[in-house]
This record gives structure tokens, sequence and C-alpha cells, in this order.
């Protein structure tokens, strides 16, 4: 997890692991989209904020990064690295982004720079595992490259109560066109 876990830049992006400095900011920008909650499989909104950074520190699989616009200096979301394994795998997953930063570009950017460095770190194949409602963040992981490799039919069930579907894609190393 150490070689994934460092602080990655390339404006206006800024990548930095997850700390205890970052939780008030990271609350904030996540309040910036009441609305979208919904369809993720945990609320990080007002008291569900606590208890799923809570359940985050409980979970060693995941390099999680808070996501900070260098051009403003603040804090606009999170992403992260998910259960890196042996056979040279990682999910990139887990990402919000507040609504200020949507459509600029902005994502585009900070997902290059995951996938260009778990590639250097010796990855071979990265994943993102979105909700079907989600459609813009599909749309966005096709635009980078990825394949729609399946759908998990009723496979996780959200915070809300929803059994969503989960649409799976893959990227892999000699696929990725920098």
């Amino acid at each position: 997890m150490a070689e994934l876990s460092a602080t990655l830049e390339q404006d206006p992006v800024r990548l930095e692991p997850l700390t205890e400095h970052h939780l008030e900011p990271l609350r904030v920008a996540c309040a910036q989209d009441q609305e979208i909650w919904d369809i993720y499989p945990v609320s990080m909104l007002d008291e569900n904020f606590d208890k799923a950074i809570e359940a985050f520190h409980d979970t060693t699989s995941w390099a999680r990064f808070v996501v900070i616009n260098s051009e403003t200096g603040k804090l606009v979301g999170m992403t992260n690295y998910i259960n890196p394994d042996q056979h040279g795998v990682v999910e990139i997953g887990g990402t919000y982004l507040e609504p200020s930063v949507r459509g600029s570009g902005f994502n585009d950017v900070m997902k290059k720079l995951m996938i260009d460095h778990a590639f250097a770190q010796g990855f071979n194949r990265i994943e993102f595992r979105v909700d079907t409602r989600n459609k813009r963040s599909m749309a966005a992981v096709l635009k980078l490259g990825a394949k729609h490799e399946g759908t998990l039919r009723k496979n996780r069930t959200t915070w809300t109560g929803y059994v969503r579907d989960t649409a799976v894609f893959g990227l892999l190393w000699e696929e990725w066109d920098v």
C-alpha cells in the first residue's frame, strides 16, 4: 500500500493521502452535493460522515486520498486505490468531486494521474466498479479507455437499502494510451 500512497500533482489537481487535518474540509466538500449520495454505497453527509470515516480507518486495503484544486488550494473531493493485490490488479473508486470542478476536465486529469502512478508502481490492470445509475461516471471511465467487462447484478446494498447493479470496467497496462 505504501507505494500507492504518494502525493500526486498535475495542475489543477493535487492528490494527498488522507490525514486527520483533511477531515473537516472533506466534510464541507461532501456537503456540496446533497443528492448525489443516494447513488453511493455509503453516505458522507451529516452523522454518516463520521461513521464512513471510521469504517475507512478500519479498512487497511485502501489507499485514501483527498482531492485539492491546486489553483485555489481548496479541498474538492476524495478518491481511492482499493484492494491492490499480488496479481497486479488495483481498483480506483470511491471517488467524489464537488460540483465546482465537475465538467471541467478535472476528473480526467485526476484519473490519469492515478492510472499513470499505478502502472508506474508495477500494476498491470486497473478496475473501476460503478453503480449503473451513475451514467456520468460510467461515461468518464469509458472516455479514459477502460472496457466495460460486464455487470454484476444486484451485488451490493447501498446505505439507502437500494440493491444496486455494478458495472465493471477494466484497463490494461498495454491498452493505456498516455
